[in-house]
């Protein structure tokens, strides 16, 4: 069961009060350089350099715990949602708060195109509704102060609803894909909906047996052509779609215990599961489906679970309040050199 890169002692990163709730990394951004960011429930948001885990600054300005958290793929633009019921986009330079997108309830999920194209972002929570925002249409009228704090703006419009009426329960995750034409969302209803935007409706549906917890996109950063691998955790089980096909399962992989997320590497072909009652931190081969190693640390249900986009570490957001990044190659890497 041993993998074959040698186990090395995970990074370690504090700095949230309350349970990670999601985590994800940019794409490559110049010379190598990837960033990591996470969303909590203490209500802040935080960006770190993801190779080594340092803390960059932290995002200060939701009134509700943080629920999703994205970098535009250029990491120009951060995108939060949150249980004070905005979205909010941030400038992650300068930590400015760029756009308060107003909704009716909880948002859930935020997801930027994985184009260089940041001038868009969709959301979706407990109003059931999928928006796509225009980022440079929404207007500005007016400004909300706290005190002799920093103005953040607000918006006027409502963004485009796409499939209204579709979703019978909250919206937990939101993808774009490689096409830029097709997103996905995971729901409380169990059920993963495709949807192609120039028709603004489904094009394919999946429905699981058990809740799903998480849903994340994974691609091959070596190669722009390959849509990448759309990966679900539902209950006691993974389940890998083909990114470019809408809909089309490639397999699923049933387990004796709970998962609470998965998170795939296309180019070493592994996935990685966070225990939703065991705290462990399970690593395995995607093909023939072998478990390589079992890894110990966090102590608490492991939420998010992450590839950096070059494969070589991966990250783990825990109820426990703690990041931890995890060494997934042979070669001295990062603080690990």
């Amino acid at each position: 069961m041993a993998s074959e890169f040698p186990r090395v002692v995970p990074l370690t990163c504090h700095g949230h009060s309350r349970p990670i709730t999601h985590l994800s990394f940019s794409a490559i951004v110049d010379q190598d350089q990837y960033y990591l960011i996470s969303a909590c429930k203490d209500n802040n948001t935080q960006l770190r350099d993801g190779i080594t885990g340092d803390w960059i600054g932290t995002f200060i300005g939701h009134k509700g715990a943080v629920w999703s958290s994205r970098l535009s793929s250029d990491a120009s633009m951060a995108a939060t949602g949150s249980a004070d019921f905005t979205a909010r986009i941030w400038d992650p330079q300068s930590g400015e708060c760029l756009h308060a997108l107003s909704h009716n309830h909880i948002v859930k999920a935020v997801s930027f195109p994985i184009q260089r194209n940041p001038a868009v972002v969709a959301t979706g929570g407990q109003e059931k509704k999928l928006r796509i925002w225009d980022l440079e249409r929404t207007s500005t009228p007016n400004n909300e102060t706290n005190g002799d704090g920093p103005r953040t703006p607000t918006t006027s419009s409502e963004g485009l609803e796409i499939g209204a009426g579709d979703h019978t329960a909250s919206i937990k995750s939101i993808v774009w894909n490689v096409d830029y034409n097709v997103i996905t969302t995971a729901a409380d209803d169990k059920t993963i909906r495709w949807y192609d935007l120039r028709t603004q409706g489904p094009i394919a549906t999946h429905r699981t047996e058990r809740d799903i917890t998480s849903c994340e996109l994974s691609t091959n950063n070596a190669d722009d052509a390959d849509p990448g691998i759309l990966s679900v955790a539902a209950g006691q089980s993974a389940l890998f779609f083909d990114a470019g096909r809408p809909g089309q399962l490639i397999k699923q992989v049933d387990f004796d215990h709970g998962i609470a997320s998965v998170g795939t590497s296309v180019s070493t072909g592994r996935f990685v599961t966070g225990g939703s009652s065991d705290t462990w931190v399970r690593v395995w081969d995607l093909e023939p489906e072998k478990q390589l190693d079992v890894l110990k640390g966090h102590h608490g249900p492991i939420w998010s679970t992450s590839f950096s986009p070059d494969g070589n570490i991966f990250a783990t957001g825990s109820e426990d309040g703690t990041i931890k990044l995890w060494k997934n190659c042979k070669d001295p890497y990062g603080l690990w050199r």
